[in-house]
């Protein structure tokens, strides 16, 4: 498009959305990279929280969780995911739909590693998003499981990454008496061509 410049200029939606983390990491005062993740249950009843992307890959986003946590259960019943990230202080936001597949492998590993200690070991003693019945409770857990996981617990078998992988991306920049500037990045499938349009604010 002849007037996908300046910040929206490039080939790779990937390259676009990296540029504009970086841009947000030297404003914004905490967490750049918080996302609001939504999902749907069983049922088809919505679902968001916020989540901390840790990756942007060559062809996905990666964000770490419990697998045994509420939106892991949904996003591996429904496959799929969307997401935004809104940047205030740059007047900017990215949102994509997708499809999710699990991270379980070395890249797991070596992102849990490089976690602190105690949040390894509040990995392991947290049952996310089931009922607790006191913060005591909890840091009984915590105390327990760092007097038999030691110093250098492993990856829980529960905790690991999801990756979506968009089929749309959406870039949106703030504009003058709200005539946004948007762009649509749509594809069917991974590794398809990448159909951009402006739209309307």
């Amino acid at each position: 498009m002849s007037d996908r410049k300046g910040i929206f200029a490039g080939d790779d939606p990937f390259q676009i959305a990296r540029r504009w983390l970086v841009e947000a990491e030297a404003v914004e005062l905490n967490d750049p990279n918080a996302m609001a993740l939504a999902t749907v249950d069983a049922q088809g009843m919505p679902d968001v929280r916020m989540v901390l992307l840790k990756e942007i890959e060559d062809d996905g986003f990666l964000f770490y969780t419990n697998y045994e946590s509420a939106k892991a259960i949904e996003l591996d019943t429904s496959g799929k995911a969307a997401f935004v990230i809104h940047w205030k202080s740059l007047r900017r936001q990215i949102r994509v739909r997708g499809l999710v597949e699990k991270e379980e492998g070395e890249k797991a590993d070596s992102y849990y590693a490089s976690r602190s200690l105690k949040s390894r070991l509040g990995a392991w003693a947290s049952r996310q998003s089931r009922p607790l019945s006191s913060r005591g409770a909890l840091m009984a857990e915590v105390a327990r499981i760092t007097a038999t996981k030691g110093a250098n617990p492993p990856r829980p078998p529960f905790w690991g990454g999801y990756r979506i992988i968009p089929v749309e991306m959406e870039f949106w920049a703030d504009g003058a008496f709200r005539l946004h500037d948007r762009f649509l990045w749509r594809r069917e499938n991974k590794g398809d061509m990448w159909e951009i349009n402006r739209l309307n604010p």
